[in-house]
């Protein structure tokens, strides 16, 4: 229904802005206009306005020291500390501590935003009548003309304190985010390079937790073995396995193509790492009248009879292989560790 089509006796009457609108009482979706617009302190005293900047520019530098706190904390507060937080309990004092000044920095940022806008820009009410979704250069215009009107009632340019302390806060408030990067772990060092073995120490059954003699070991079988004195319990048991566990195979010396792993084996015994080159897995499939083993990842296949080389799949590189012999006592033994780092390439690696 068009205004067209409505009685003039039920129209609201024209008003200019701010005016209430005078309807008859018998139109119930009379314009009931906009009430007259009511100027606040801040609009008629400078004083006012002042305080209201001040305490814009105090909640933005709370969220700048607590940015710095953040950052303080994640440093400096140990990961296993605990205090008491009544009514919580026993909590971690990092937790609470990044919580707290991530949660104080938030929240000053978002309290002076809201505080500048309700007590300093302008509040003034407008009505604009809708237009069409296309935009003509008329339009594009007053878009601009807005706002620059918009940028010249907020005060940014001529409240240097709030606008200072603003940048200052959203500028530092993402270094926390850049902290968090810190929990991707420590710069790995030469720690990729190096695993427990080393001459001397004894090759000892995963299964059994026995040392290993070449007499346990017969042609054709597959063995795992970890370094002598590394236990389950141990706390960084699964860090070291990682790098340190050994696959134990049996070959006839003949068969062996590669001179390098026949000088490094004992009696047609090979000790190559279980740990793939491509992601990591541990290999443990053996094709024994091949003598090939194979990832049950994405299936990268490696020729153990000749230096472990890569037949088949994404892996990039041969498995690594540990030098071995034969301790007084008779039991396996490591004559060193591996002289390449196991498991997948990284950038460093060279």
């Amino acid at each position: 229904m068009s205004s067209q089509d409505i009685p003039e006796k039920n129209l609201p009457a024209e008003q200019e802005h701010g005016a209430l609108s005078v309807a008859a009482e018998t139109d119930p979706f009379a314009d009931p206009g906009l009430p007259p617009h009511e100027h606040r302190v801040q609009d008629i005293d400078e004083r006012a306005a002042k305080r209201s900047e001040r305490v814009v520019a105090f909640l933005f530098t709370v969220s700048m020291l607590a940015t710095v706190a953040f950052i303080v904390s994640y440093v400096a507060i140990p990961n296993d500390k605990s205090i008491f937080v009544f009514p919580l309990g026993h909590i971690s004092a990092l937790n609470f501590a990044l919580g707290m000044t991530l949660g104080v920095a938030l929240f000053a940022i978002g309290a002076g935003a809201v505080h500048w806008a309700r007590t300093l820009m302008s509040d003034l009410e407008i009505a604009d009548e809708r237009h069409a979704i296309e935009a003509p250069p008329e339009v594009k215009a007053k878009v601009l003309a807005d706002f620059k009107q918009g940028a010249k009632e907020s005060a940014l340019g001529r409240r240097k304190l709030i606008r200072t302390t603003m940048f200052g806060a959203l500028a530092l408030f993402p270094l926390s985010g850049v902290m968090l990067l810190r929990d991707l772990g420590t710069l790995p060092g030469t720690k990729l390079r190096h695993t427990m073995w080393s001459k001397g120490k004894l090759l000892v059954n995963m299964n059994t937790n026995q040392p290993l003699r070449a007499s346990d070991i017969a042609v054709g079988s597959l063995t795992f073995a970890k370094p002598d004195g590394l236990e389950e319990t141990d706390e960084d048991f699964q860090t070291q396995i990682a790098k340190a566990a050994l696959m134990i195979i049996r070959l006839q010396p003949e068969d062996i193509k590669d001179k390098r792993e026949l000088a490094w084996s004992h009696d047609g015994v090979v000790a190559y790492s279980k740990i793939c080159t491509h992601v990591g897995c541990p290999i443990s499939l053996y094709e024994q009248q091949t003598h090939h083993v194979l990832c049950p990842c994405h299936q990268s296949t490696f020729d153990l009879s000749d230096g472990a080389r890569v037949i088949f799949g994404p892996a990039g590189h041969a498995l690594p292989q540990l030098r071995i012999g034969v301790s007084d006592e008779g039991y396996l033994q490591a004559l060193g560790d591996f002289e390449e780092p196991v498991g997948p390439a990284f950038w460093e690696r060279g």
